[in-house]
């Protein structure tokens, strides 16, 4: 079965969707929907596809499946929408700002009996994975400690954040989803500490750009989040597990893997600038995920649920930011 896309959005995340989309075996580009008719003709002319209305697409009968890639604000009346007209969604994340609306949303593809999978695309990082394997098949041992860098080389422009969420809701949201995932039980407790080092504007706008975050679970496993906006040095993406047995970890990838050694020491190439180049075989395989569940009628590897918990801790994050505590997770859900 071939899989017949449509994306929603074609800013810089439905570019990367819809490379994905192209690249992946059993799934084929039919159109992209945007409101600016240049960004639409650019992903036209790159994969040959229609530009058309999200209207159109709603209705096309040759389009099983739709990629969420606009404005946050706009994510669950559109996941309503397509499951309603019978299209399986891929949405990015998150689902929505509000949970309450979030779990709106789920009951609304529970009772479509609608395909909803949510974009954490670093589930799917093949180092990452690697990671996850070794967990699974015991090398570590049990899971006491894990610990995420998360580095972007730069802020956003400040109108992003007006409509991201903010860090946590934007940024950390990716981390918190790894932490889950890889602690292999639900968060219960969230401390998070935030500050603004990087723009001023951001501050203004009630964001920050420098945070680091602890998560506890019931049994006492912890994880530790470093996240800033800013890494002179490039796009900083490394992971690591301790277990009672061992260790698992994924390092930086640079532009290449060769090392120069000169008399002033030795010199590797630099990071991947970002998440575009760094996440390229991530975005493949999470398409590819999508596009067996969808061709088999199986679950999604990620769903709802776990945007909602995602977002759960962000707000468990933001709040102990507000009230200088520990903040159990049960508190904001």
């Amino acid at each position: 079965m071939t899989v017949r896309f449509a994306i929603l959005g074609a800013g810089r995340i439905g570019k990367v969707h819809a490379g994905a989309v192209a690249s992946v075996p059993g799934a084929t580009l039919i159109a992209i929907a945007d409101p600016m008719p240049a960004a639409a003709e650019a992903i036209k002319a790159a994969y040959g596809c229609d530009i058309r209305s999200i209207d159109a697409i709603e209705a096309s009968a040759d389009v099983d499946a739709v990629v969420i890639c606009t404005p946050t604000d706009t994510h669950a009346d559109l996941i309503e929408r397509f499951v309603r007209a019978g299209k399986a969604v891929f949405c990015e994340k998150p689902v929505d700002l509000s949970l309450a609306r979030v779990k709106e949303c789920i009951a609304t593809v529970e009772a479509a009996k609608g395909t909803l999978m949510v974009g954490f695309n670093r589930r799917f990082d093949p180092d990452f994975m690697a990671v996850k394997a070794a967990i699974d098949a015991g090398k570590v041992g049990k899971v006491e400690m894990v610990t995420i860098t998360s580095r972007d080389p730069g802020a956003p422009p400040p109108d992003y954040i007006t409509r991201s969420g903010g860090m946590f809701r934007d940024m950390t949201i990716h981390d918190f989803d790894i932490a889950r995932w890889l602690l292999g039980e639900e968060v219960t407790e969230v401390f998070a500490s935030a500050s603004v080092l990087v723009d001023t504007r951001i501050g203004e706008l009630g964001d920050f750009d420098s945070a680091n975050v602890i998560l506890r679970t019931a049994s006492g496993t912890q994880a530790i989040i470093t996240n800033t906006r800013r890494a002179a040095y490039g796009y900083d993406q490394r992971i690591e597990v301790l277990g009672s047995d061992g260790l698992a970890a994924a390092e930086n990838h640079g532009e290449n893997r060769i090392t120069l050694a000169d008399k002033d020491g030795f010199h590797t190439a630099p990071l991947l600038n970002f998440f575009m180049s760094r996440y390229t075989a991530a975005y493949a395989n999470e398409i590819a995920a999508f596009v067996a569940a969808v061709a088999e009628g199986a679950p999604t590897p990620t769903t709802g649920h776990d945007g909602l918990m995602a977002l759960a801790l962000a707000e468990a994050a933001l709040k102990s930011v507000a009230e200088g505590r520990m903040v159990k997770v049960s508190e904001v859900l």
